[in-house]
């Protein structure tokens, strides 16, 4: 009989084993259901509008205006301001394929305090490795090489800041160090 009554210890433990695993699968499962119930996640929970509560609204694609002076230019055309010192350029006329090479600055900010970081980015058209030089127009009106290292043109863009404590609108613009190419010109107004 020794050995019927230890088996019952067994098949006792077996069995609340079991009924605590039964009983925690519950527990787990209901908490889950729930969490989700509370959350709306899964199914479409038959209380709400059709739409399953979505909440992104993609309005319909509509023309906009054009800028005549944007800020940032986005485009590869020339625009009434960026040609006038790129037309200047003795190598941009003198060949369908240097006619296309454009060079587009755009500064990102239009006022400043003295020897406050202004950021020059751009894009080059065809410019690939070419090398870049800041100019500043001086109060006697010819352009001056600004004193910063020379841009490198990568993946057709280019980036680079300069500093000045000279007050008053200041204009910038960016030559080819090789082809002598121009970009357009952008003011800053410094102070």
């Amino acid at each position: 009989m020794a050995s019927s009554d230890e088996r019952h210890p067994i098949v006792a433990g077996l069995i609340a084993l079991v009924a605590v695993s039964v009983a925690v699968a519950l527990i787990v499962g209901i908490s889950a259901f729930a969490a989700a119930h509370v959350l709306h996640i899964g199914g479409s929970g038959g209380s709400g509008s059709g739409n399953g509560g979505a909440s992104l609204y993609l309005p319909e694609p509509s023309p906009t205006e054009t800028n005549s002076n944007p800020l940032v230019t986005l485009s590869s055309e020339p625009t009434q301001t960026a040609t006038g010192s790129a037309s200047a350029s003795p190598h941009a006329s003198s060949s369908p394929s240097k006619r296309d090479k454009r060079i587009n600055l755009t500064a990102g900010e239009v006022s400043v305090s003295p020897m406050q970081t202004i950021d020059l980015t751009g894009t080059y058209d065809g410019g690939e490795g070419h090398l870049l030089r800041v100019q500043r127009k001086s109060g006697g009106g010819a352009w001056e090489d600004f004193p910063v290292p020379d841009v490198d043109v990568s993946g057709g863009q280019f980036s680079t800041s300069v500093q000045t404590g000279r007050a008053g609108k200041q204009q910038f613009r960016m030559k080819d160090v090789d082809t002598g190419a121009l970009s357009n010109a952008v003011t800053v107004q410094v102070g």
